[in-house]
């Protein structure tokens, strides 16, 4: 498993205050990311090193490939569909929705945060294929860590600012959860659990947020492996590649210091490393997708479900 930091390469100098939710698409073979504040969703080819953005008209935390083609994505607006021939415009909320991605039964999941980082008023939604939005988890600060075991029994979520990393049993069929338990505590350690993705052996790898890198913890949550990252907030891992063997991490620029920027020069930019282990396919979104109508028209409807 990879170690320092010159394991690590910065494949796109992005600078972004945040950029967050990389996904792996097999059928392209290219990375899908979103830059929050910029804002944008971002597509990277890595055959020839080209990154394309696509505006979008408020802040987007997260995003998931959908079936039929386009994207899921959640932000300031809820949730919406983003048709990445057309685009796409939504209203302007004042809440945010942050990390999130699909189960293997298509449902898309995304958590909602508190941007001042201080009061618990965010929440874990469940967004169905039939478009039904449900509340799973209330009283999260900054909702983060979000990922699915390999044999669907276990749902992993994270609240940033407590430091925790929890575990809950997890129903595919249904989409119920339970059993909450703290997996990773991480108080008292270097950074903050933030975005996450789970390997073929069933391990979890959680990007640390102030914390210049990415652990691996094993199914019992022990830390187990480390990859070292020349900046010091990562804000989220996926796993890609022709065989899913390498590890593509989003990082953050906000809040450095002049003195910091010159320290970290990269911050903001999108990596990639060997963890020497494979990942899992990234499921997709599994809603049926419009079967006329331009994609302004669904952004529209599904930034009326807002998350407060």
């Amino acid at each position: 498993m990879a170690g320092g930091a010159a394991d690590v390469v910065c494949i796109v100098d992005a600078r972004a205050a945040v950029a967050e939710s990389p996904v792996w698409c097999a059928e392209e073979q290219a990375l899908y990311w979103t830059d929050i504040y910029a804002p944008s969703i971002n597509r990277y080819d890595p055959i020839t090193g080209e990154n394309r953005a696509w505006p979008v008209p408020a802040p987007v935390g997260c995003l998931a490939l959908r079936e039929g083609g386009g994207v899921i994505a959640a932000g300031q607006t809820g949730f919406f569909f983003l048709d990445l021939e057309s685009g796409a415009e939504s209203d302007r909320p004042h809440t945010r929705l942050n990390d999130g991605r699909c189960d293997r039964a298509g449902r898309f999941w995304a958590g909602s945060m508190d941007e001042t980082l201080q009061a618990p008023d965010g929440a874990l939604y469940r967004f169905g294929t039939d478009r039904r939005c449900q509340r799973m988890v209330n009283g999260v600060i900054v909702s983060n860590g979000l990922a699915f075991s390999p044999d669907d029994r276990i749902m992993y979520h994270a609240d940033t600012r407590r430091f925790a990393v929890y575990a809950y049993d997890f129903d595919l069929e249904s989409g119920a959860i339970s059993g909450k338990r703290v997996f990773a505590d991480t108080a008292g350690q270097e950074g903050r659990p933030d975005g996450a993705a789970v390997d073929e052996e069933g391990c979890y790898w959680s990007a640390r947020y102030g914390g210049w890198g990415v652990v691996r913890h094993a199914p019992d949550g022990r830390e187990i492996g480390r990859i070292d990252v020349p900046v010091a907030a990562c804000t989220m891992v996926a796993f890609g590649g022709p065989d899913l063997d390498r590890l593509y991490i989003t990082t953050a620029s906000q809040r450095l210091t002049e003195a910091d920027r010159k320290d970290q020069p990269q911050a903001g930019g999108l990596f990639v490393a060997d963890p020497g282990v494979r990942g899992l396919t990234e499921p997709r979104f599994a809603g049926e997708r419009e079967s006329s109508g331009p994609a302004r028209r669904s952004a529209r409807a599904l930034s009326s479900i807002r998350m407060r």
